[in-house]
């Protein structure tokens, strides 16, 4: 999840990456940052962060969904998003294939061909597992 790196005596720089999902609309991303830690001429420590070479909040401030703005998100390990999406397509696109649809009476004509059960999934809702109250 992080990793350090002497900078030459210009500060440390740390790597992280966090998961983030929002709980209002279900909308989940993951995002890699530099931390970069300076001292000023005062000798007070502050922080930089950066991510894809923007300088960004901290993304443990307060975040906000990308996709409706939303200050209620969820931040969890990297690599969470994708392992729920993962399970997602398991459950969604591999599902078994329905056999096929006969009558009371019998097959009257052709059957069907394969049916595809689909379900819309929300991504809060899977993470319900994950989610800790106290």
């Amino acid at each position: 999840m992080s990793e350090i790196a002497d900078t030459a005596g210009t500060g440390i720089t740390a790597h992280e990456a966090y998961a983030f999902a929002c709980m209002r609309c279900g909308h989940g991303w993951e995002q890699d940052y530099e931390i970069h830690h300076h001292v000023d001429g005062a000798g007070h420590e502050y922080v930089v962060y950066t991510a894809d070479g923007e300088r960004v909040p901290s993304p443990l401030s307060k975040p906000k969904c990308a996709n409706c703005g939303y200050h209620v998100v969820r931040i969890m390990r990297p690599g969470k998003i994708q392992s729920i999406r993962d399970m997602v397509r398991a459950a969604v696109v591999d599902a078994p294939l329905a056999g096929p649809l006969v009558g009371p009476t019998g097959p009257a004509e052709e059957p069907p061909g394969p049916v595809r059960i689909q379900h819309h999934w929300h991504l809060s809702d899977l993470l319900h597992p994950f989610q800790h109250r106290k």
